[in-house]
């Protein structure tokens, strides 16, 4: 049903909208008394073979929302009430900024993707840190994960202390702690990617942590872009190993066009942005085999891009991965998918 109404109505009205107006709806539903805990009865994952023990944590599911849906930590609740396993909000910065113009987020139907240049559209790191302080969801029973990058107007070379800030913040708020240096729609972000810039930052968090959180190592992970080259893949895995960090996210969006059905006239059109969804799939799985044959079982791998049904999930697990994201297929398949997906993974596992 909501596929039918998706691509007969929905499809047609603005993206951003339409994203805008089905969260506030899912968050005010979810408000009313009793909806959230009979929805959590009916969706959470119900199989043992499903959960998951990573980076000192219990997941209920291996298959988690991506970062870029609940950008401000407004719904993680009532998205965690659908069956997601973990919930990782932002891409948060350490000041609140608009983003980039609109619009900015656009569909490929004939993909199933989605092409966007939000550029970080948030609140700021300390709005979200007072609403995850707030948390009412009893630990250890949904993960909530903090994914920060850079503030736009900050220079480069003060990226370090515009996370550093952004983790004194959240990092005593949140299960885990992702480094985003991979989204195509900040200028120079992906800059950072290089191990002489990598390096210093991912220390400098590192040792946040540390600091602020004295009581408990909280996990970090660090995300890549698919068009990192293989040996940039390669060094990125080997930092990780040398900094002890407990995980890599893999896959961002891509800035790649290629191989894609829809309309070129269409593509140009829509001109710069990060692509998401099933064209990804290939080279996210790559990526991630290739991390996995150098980190091992030293640092959990969590993939993402492209990801639309049990299968795809099933493969990512057996090619490496611990643990999985998802974003587009969610958007196309609607409030129901993440139960659909548990219940048909756990028949396969």
């Amino acid at each position: 049903m909501y596929r039918f109404f998706y691509w007969l109505v929905l499809s047609r009205l603005p993206a951003e909208w339409v994203h805008s107006v089905a969260f506030g709806g899912l968050r005010a539903v979810m408000a009313v008394p009793g909806v959230k805990r009979l929805t959590q009865k009916f969706s959470r994952p119900k199989s043992e073979a499903l959960v998951v023990h990573a980076m000192g944590l219990r997941f209920p599911s291996p298959l988690g929302l991506a970062a870029g849906f609940d950008k401000n930590a407004v719904g993680f609740e009532a998205l965690g009430a659908l069956g997601f396993g973990f919930i990782e909000i932002g891409t948060v910065t350490g000041q609140a900024q608009e983003g980039n113009p609109k619009p900015r987020m656009f569909r490929l139907l004939k993909d199933r993707a989605v092409i966007n240049r939000m550029g970080f559209n948030n609140r700021g790191s300390e709005q979200a840190a007072q609403r995850l302080s707030k948390r009412s969801t009893k630990a250890g029973s949904l993960i909530i994960g903090a994914n920060i990058g850079k503030t736009k107007v900050v220079l480069e070379e003060d990226a370090i202390s515009d996370y550093v800030l952004s983790t004194e913040r959240l990092g005593p708020q949140c299960d885990y702690l992702v480094v985003n240096v991979s989204s195509p729609n900040t200028p120079g972000l992906r800059n950072l990617q290089a191990i002489s810039k990598l390096r210093p930052l991912l220390a400098a968090v590192r040792t946040t942590l540390e600091r602020v959180c004295p009581d408990r190592r909280v996990p970090l992970l660090v995300k890549i872009a698919p068009d990192l080259s293989n040996d940039d893949v390669i060094e990125v895995a080997d930092l990780a190993l040398e900094l002890g960090l407990e995980g890599i996210i893999a896959t961002n969006t891509t800035i790649s066009r290629e191989a894609l059905q829809s309309p070129s006239t269409l593509v140009e059109e829509i001109g710069a942005g990060g692509l998401s969804g099933a064209p990804l799939k290939a080279r996210s799985l790559e990526v991630l085999k290739l991390l996995k044959s150098r980190v091992g079982d030293s640092a959990t791998l969590i993939s993402a891009g492209g990801i639309e049904n049990a299968d795809d999930a099933l493969e990512r697990l057996q090619a490496g991965a611990t643990l999985l994201q998802a974003y587009t297929a969610f958007i196309y398949e609607g409030p129901n998918w993440p139960r659909k997906i548990n219940k048909s993974l756990a028949k396969k596992l």
